[in-house]
C-alpha cells in the first residue's frame, strides 16, 4: 500500500521561505513521478511542480518558476519543495501526489495521479 505524507507547512511572512517534504512509502521512488499541487479556498487544485520519475527532469508552474525548487532523494524516499520569496497568493493547502505510470504530457493534471497525501497548510501573511 502506498502512502504519501507531507510536512513542513506553516505561517510565514511575505518574502520568507518554507521547505515542504513528501515521504513516500510502498513505492520505489526512482520509478515514481511526484507532483506538488495546491488548493486555495474556493479555487480548483492547481499544479505547482513535478519531478518526473526516471528522467530527473523537473517542471514548474509559471507562477512559481524561479522561486520554488523541487528535488528528490531516492535513497530516503523523499521529495522536497523549497519555496522562496513567498507571496500571499501562495497561501493554500499543498499536496504531494504520485503515480508510477503517468506520462509526461499529463503531469500537470491532478486527475492523472493515483496517490495523494493528506496536505499541509501554507499561509503567507504579515
Amino acid at each position: 500500500q502506498v502512502h504519501l505524507v507531507e510536512s513542513g507547512g506553516g505561517l510565514v511572512q511575505p518574502g520568507g521561505s518554507l521547505r515542504l517534504s513528501c515521504i513516500v512509502s510502498g513505492r520505489t521512488l526512482s520509478q515514481y513521478t511526484i507532483g506538488w499541487f495546491r488548493q486555495a479556498p474556493g479555487k480548483e487544485r492547481e499544479f505547482v511542480a513535478a519531478s518526473f520519475r526516471s528522467a530527473r527532469a523537473t517542471y514548474y508552474a509559471e507562477s512559481v518558476k524561479g522561486r520554488f525548487t523541487i528535488s528528490r532523494d531516492n535513497a530516503k524516499n523523499t521529495v522536497t519543495l523549497q519555496m522562496n520569496s513567498l507571496k500571499p497568493d501562495d497561501t493554500a493547502v499543498y499536496y504531494c501526489a504520485g503515480d508510477a505510470g503517468i506520462i509526461l504530457s499529463s503531469i500537470r493534471y491532478p486527475a492523472h495521479y493515483d496517490d495523494w497525501g493528506q496536505g499541509t497548510q501554507v499561509t503567507v501573511s504579515s
